[in-house]
C-alpha cells in the first residue's frame, strides 16, 4: 500500500528540517553567502529554498553558532556567512550525535 501523500509529505519535510541544520552549518566552515551556500548544498543533493535558507541562518546566527557580515562583491552588497568559534563544537557535537543515530537506524532497518 503507497503511503498517504501529505502524510508522507509533512513527514519528509520534518526529517530534512534537523539535516539541514547539520549541512549549513558544516558548509559554514568556509564562508559563503547565500547564493554559494544554496549552490553547493544543490551540488550535494540538498536543495533549499530561499524562504528556508534565509530564516535558517538568521535563527543559527541569533543562536550564536554563526556569524555574517555585508561585503561588496562585483558592485553588489552581499552577506557572507561563516561558523562561529562557538559553532565549531555544536557542529562536532552534532556530526557525532548523526554518526550514532544513522548508526541505531540502520541496525533497526536490517533486522526489520
Amino acid at each position: 500500500m503507497a503511503s498517504e501523500p501529505a502524510a508522507f509529505e509533512n513527514l519528509r519535510l520534518e526529517l530534512r528540517r534537523g539535516c539541514l541544520v547539520v549541512a549549513v552549518l558544516a558548509e559554514l566552515k568556509h564562508e559563503r553567502y547565500g547564493y554559494t551556500l544554496r549552490t553547493r548544498l544543490q551540488e550535494h543533493g540538498i536543495s533549499i529554498d530561499e524562504g528556508t535558507l534565509y530564516p535558517l541562518l538568521r535563527r543559527l546566527e541569533a543562536q550564536g553558532l554563526l556569524q555574517s557580515e555585508w561585503r561588496e562583491e562585483n558592485k553588489r552588497k552581499k552577506r557572507f556567512y561563516r561558523l562561529t568559534r562557538a559553532g565549531k563544537p555544536v557542529l562536532a557535537d552534532l556530526l557525532d550525535e548523526l554518526k550514532e543515530l544513522n548508526a541505531s537506524l540502520n541496525r533497526i532497518i536490517q533486522e526489520a
